[in-house]
């Protein structure tokens, strides 16, 4: 088993970027007409840019997106390296994100040198926290699982990234604002990296009370017993096919002065063999992954106390292994979920609604201001989507609206779908409340619908509204299973943390 390993660490300042010694300088270019330009806001003497720009334009450089170019001997400079990394782009990432990836990319040429300065142009405390968030994603690498093999030949992350453009009275904030974030997506991208024969929901619910020690969220934890005590009959059914029993993890997080609740669900399979219904042996291969919705929820919550924002969250970790032991659940069974209702199984491999039902009707039961669930729960999703987008749905549409802007401000890229109502017959049957799959086609919101079918209302009665509910489904870029790029390496990404911290911000007010 291989050390731990280094983590980069950040520094933001106003000190010019040609004065600090470092291994390397890093810079970003853009494509103007026919030729190559540094981004503006560099600060870089005349000299020294104009050197940078003719080096460019004479070995033909084009700025694109990933694109990087290693030059040595820039005068003006005191950095031995000068790395400069495209910034053009013919897609719709806004400008922070371009920054963000661009900073990934530096950040990942960068392993194994122990220090660098981040000049991209950014200008002032949020495009410098793009930056220094770029920076910390880009260098993450997951390594705990390496032995002798590779141990001695892999190079650590980056030790250092010194991030310029910040006025000395903001960088405290900045940086304890972005270490937080990155963090936070850090230990998601841990939880969904771990093996399944590590990460089950034992060992799930003790990382994540581990994590949580120390701030100011508290942790509860029901086993199997409790969970049959309690009627939560989907958690139940999804994990007795498996020797590791399920657990649901219940996460409080409740400042003094906060005036909204903001309730968190998170699908936390940790391994997804299909159940009866087996997967084909290629479809298994990324099923750990299939925890990264709790991981994303767990995750953002610390985070969340971390920055101490004012606004109540309570996040509900839905965890179970989802296995085709003697005891396995079967097509045609009725199971009982939280709240009395009964639910018809069809495809035992559509197990993640059900752990969620559980998780939203508890979550319901507090009638809090607004509830949102993440769960990697369909490949309709990716079909959709493609594999970098999240697809969000729910029943109010300010709110999932609300969402996917977020979401895509902070670099959680998402699409808002809608749950067309010739849906929700299709999930009638005569032996059940519900079954829970319906028609091939939307997958997405097939799944999606089952879900608002647990979500409660403020109130009693008929007139009563629903909470407020949005569903991220984030079964496309929770995982990448091919090549890195921007600031995402290859395995986990950690989606959906930023996404929830900036609606927790949103309703901090």
């Amino acid at each position: 088993m291989a050390e731990s390993r280094r983590t980069t660490t950040l520094t933001l300042t106003d000190q010019s970027a040609a004065e600090i010694g470092a291994d390397a300088l890093v810079v970003a270019a853009t494509k103007k007409g026919e030729s190559c330009t540094l981004a503006q806001g560099h600060g870089l003497p005349e000299e020294t840019a104009s050197h940078l720009e003719q080096a460019l334009a004479a070995i033909g450089a084009e700025a694109g997106a990933e694109e990087v170019t290693k030059l040595a001997g820039v005068p003006g400079v005191a950095a031995g390296l000068v790395l400069v990394v495209g910034m053009s782009s013919g897609g719709p990432a806004g400008r922070l994100e371009k920054l963000r990836r661009a900073a990934g990319v530096a950040a990942r040429a960068l392993a194994g040198k122990d220090k660098a300065v981040f000049a991209l142009g950014q200008d002032g405390a949020e495009e410098a926290s793009a930056v220094a968030q770029g920076v910390g994603l880009g260098a993450y690498t997951f390594a705990t699982h390496h032995g002798v093999g590779k141990a001695e030949s892999d190079k650590p992350e980056l030790g250092e990234a010194i991030v310029t453009g910040v006025e000395a009275a903001s960088a405290e904030g900045v940086k304890d604002e972005t270490d937080a974030i990155v963090a936070g997506v850090r230990y998601a991208r841990d939880l969904v990296n771990t093996p399944p024969n590590v990460l089950y929901p034992e060992t799930f619910a003790a990382s994540v009370s581990e994590h949580a020690a120390g701030s100011e969220v508290e942790v509860e934890v029901w086993d199997e017993q409790r969970l049959s005590q309690e009627g939560c009959g989907g958690i139940i059914g999804v994990g007795q096919g498996s020797g590791r029993g399920p657990r649901l993890v219940t996460l409080r997080y409740e400042p003094e002065g906060a005036s909204k609740h903001l309730a968190l669900v998170g699908k936390g399979i940790t391994f997804d063999s299909g159940g009866l219904c087996i997967k084909p042996g290629a479809s298994m291969i990324t099923m750990k992954m299939d925890m990264g919705g709790a991981a994303a929820c767990a995750a953002a919550i610390v985070a969340i106390s971390e920055l101490r924002l004012p606004v109540r969250v309570t996040a509900y970790l839905c965890m179970a292994e989802n296995m085709t032991g003697d005891l396995a659940q079967r097509p045609g069974d009725v199971v009982t979920m939280r709240g009395g209702r009964t639910v018809e199984i069809i495809n035992t491999d559509a197990e993640g609604r059900l752990v969620m039902a559980d998780g939203l009707a508890l979550a319901s039961e507090q009638q809090p201001d607004a509830i949102v669930d993440v769960a990697t729960l369909t490949g309709a999703c990716i079909v959709a989507l493609g594999e970098r987008t999240i697809g969000v749905m729910g029943n109010d549409d300010d709110l999932r609206d609300t969402v996917t802007r977020l979401a895509n401000e902070v670099g959680d890229t998402a699409w808002a779908l809608p749950l067309p109502e010739e849906i929700r017959p299709t999930l009638d049957t005569p032996v059940a409340d519900l079954k829970h799959t319906g028609e091939r086609t939307a997958g997405a919101q097939v799944a999606a619908v089952f879900l608002q079918e647990f979500i409660g209302k403020h109130g009693e009665g008929e007139d009563a509204d629903s909470i407020p509910w949005a569903h991220l489904d984030i079964a496309g870029p929770a995982y990448n299973d091919k090549g890195a790029w921007g600031y995402q390496p290859k395995g986990a990404s950690g989606a959906g943390v930023r996404a929830l911290v900036e609606l927790a911000r949103s309703y901090a007010g």
